[in-house]
């Protein structure tokens, strides 16, 4: 593979693709644009809320979830004065839980320092918990029509494939290139328009394993399709294998039937979510085994294991789990969070009340079909 500054030598849009590019991008996203919630409104606020959601997650996914967050928190100060653990449930099956968190933070620095109006320039905005370039760039673009490009999974293919870009799209050194080739091509008097344009492509038509060249508005300035190599680009790296843990998680009742919780550290995966007390199998250790020293070393108890109770596999965005609960009863020791988080006794049927990852919602889904089971509580 060629280094990225030779691959990248060459490469910058001339003043006629600019133009066609423009032209022809903005006409068909005119006429081809989907429709959605976030797209009927100016409302900076409204419009940073779905780019926060929107970030690698899908759009049919985000509209019911936009719809709910708005009508819990319609601005940014019901936001700002929201309990957190209510963010965290509203914001449950969305997945990358940090950003909720970063967004509530977020909320409450503009109510506090800028009058509860999100900043309208590239500083204020970045300062912000959980704004990076490409979110800072959406957002001052679509809500307020600064000329700043944007550059996330969908333009970064789009522009390979229009540039050949033979570089290691995943280096930062290429994502710099691919940053100053969008903000030449950004159309200045729509800016917002022309952002939603290229995202709009590259998840509809410049895709990744199928892209629709006869669909495609800008094809006549890619050269990739010149050369019929669309699928070579974007260039990147073999995939490395994804890891697999195996979890075993306990079921701690006490003597009322009520479950065991723990809500997670805010610095880690899944921070400031609930879970079942657990942890990561070691090597050369039984499933109850692994169970039993997680309880002792999270919570400070020792539990006698009594029976498996449910087996599920979950799929993380960098790894693999497959999730064993147990059921326990404590044997000695009084519950208690080694990194002092809070810790509840909780019906199962209250369970809904808390904020859970996805893997633990479904233990919970088994658990309520199984509750009127006496055998359970026994």
């Amino acid at each position: 593979m060629p280094t990225d500054s030779d691959a990248l030598a060459t490469l910058s849009p001339t003043n006629a693709e600019v133009e066609v590019f423009r032209s022809d991008l903005l006409a068909w996203y005119d006429d081809h644009k989907r429709d959605m919630p976030w797209r009927d409104t100016d409302d900076p606020y409204n419009i940073w809320v779905s780019e926060i959601m929107l970030q690698q997650t899908r759009v049919d996914t985000v509209r019911d979830y936009y719809r709910r967050f708005l009508d819990a928190f319609p601005t940014v100060h019901a936001l700002a004065r929201a309990d957190r653990d209510d963010v965290l449930k509203l914001w449950e099956g969305l997945g990358y839980y940090s950003r909720a968190r970063y967004l509530h933070n977020a909320a409450q620095t503009v109510v506090e320092e800028h009058d509860g109006r999100v900043p309208d320039t590239w500083d204020a905005i970045r300062d912000l918990k959980g704004i990076g370039p490409y979110t800072a760039a959406a957002i001052l673009s679509i809500a307020f029509e600064k000329p700043h490009a944007v550059l996330d999974g969908n333009v970064s293919r789009l522009l390979t494939r229009v540039f050949a870009v033979e570089a290691d799209a995943t280096s930062s050194t290429t994502k710099r290139h691919l940053r100053r080739i969008a903000n030449a091509l950004i159309d200045p008097e729509r800016p917002g328009d022309f952002n939603q344009g290229m995202m709009e492509l590259g998840a509809t038509v410049c895709t990744p394993r199928a892209p629709d060249c006869t669909r495609c508005p800008v094809a006549s300035v890619c050269r990739a399709h010149e050369r019929g190599r669309e699928q070579d680009y974007p260039v990147t790296p073999d995939a490395k294998p994804v890891p697999h843990h195996d979890i075993a998680v306990g079921l701690v009742f006490d003597d009322e039937g009520r479950l065991l919780i723990q809500r997670r550290p805010d610095d880690g995966l899944l921070g400031g979510l609930w879970e079942f007390p657990g942890g990561k199998q070691e090597e050369d250790e039984s499933l109850p085994t692994a169970c039993s020293r997680e309880l002792r070393e999270e919570v400070g108890i020792e539990v006698d294991v009594e029976d498996h109770f449910y087996t599920l596999s979950h799929a993380y965005s960098h790894f693999k789990i497959t999730l064993h609960a147990f059921r326990c009863r404590i044997r000695a020791g009084e519950p208690q969070s080694n990194e002092g988080q809070p810790i509840r006794w909780v019906s199962v049927g209250a369970l809904d009340d808390y904020a859970f990852p996805r893997a633990n919602r479904r233990l919970i889904e088994e658990l309520d079909r199984r509750q009127q089971e006496p055998s359970l509580f026994d």
